[in-house]
């Protein structure tokens, strides 16, 4: 079971952790991108953030649209319509909700990767924040199926997110600016990827913590 002040604190830890990774974000994205994600993601979130108090009486799904709507309207590049597609399509299936199940926690989390994957018409293997995402759903649900508790759960899907982000480094990208670069996109971390599971360990510590 994860609580509406479990969400609450989790988008507070994800603002915290991106703020304090913010450089280290820009650097992956400088090798093989525009060099700013990191930056727009910290921008973005601290902005969300802000509106955390006037809508922390709303329940689960209208919290995640306001951020969602956040997302797309301040974050540049692709990652804002990405996160932004994510969380809106999570916020849709948990609307109404003061607190989330295990199965309300499956369906929160395929909706992001349906999102994502709708959004940026990429696959596994193709160096995106996919190769993080994806394979944590599927370990979380796995998971959940074999009678693990949320904590459990999510432990497993953070594993499975940090494989999927070191995955990333070898692979050359298929998908936005750092397809460009073709071959010399290999050798470098996918910053979506590592975004993605600094968001999913937030949830973990998050859950963890109470």
């Amino acid at each position: 079971m994860v609580t509406k002040e479990q969400i609450l604190q989790w988008l507070q830890a994800v603002a915290l952790v991106l703020e304090q990774n913010k450089d280290y974000l820009t650097e992956l994205d400088a090798a093989i991108g525009d060099a700013d994600h990191g930056i727009n993601m910290n921008r973005g979130f601290q902005k969300a953030i802000a509106q955390l108090p006037s809508i922390a009486d709303k329940d689960i799904g209208s919290i995640l649209k306001a951020v969602s709507m956040t997302l797309i309207s301040t974050v540049g590049g692709a990652s804002g319509p990405l996160y932004g597609t994510l969380f809106l399509r999570a916020s849709t299936v948990v609307t109404g909700k003061q607190e989330l199940t295990d199965e309300d926690m499956v369906t929160f989390l395929q909706a992001t990767v349906d999102g994502v994957v709708q959004r940026g018409k990429a696959n596994l293997g193709d160096k995106t924040m996919l190769d993080a995402l994806s394979p944590a759903i599927d370990a979380f649900k796995d998971a959940i199926a074999q009678g693990a508790s949320t904590p459990e759960a999510l432990q497993k899907a953070v594993a499975a997110a940090e494989e999927g982000m070191k995955s990333t480094i070898p692979l050359v990208a298929k998908k936005g600016r750092a397809s460009y670069l073709g071959e010399r996109s290999s050798g470098h971390q996918d910053p979506g990827a590592t975004s993605t599971y600094l968001i999913l360990k937030a949830l973990l510590d998050t859950v963890n913590s109470h």
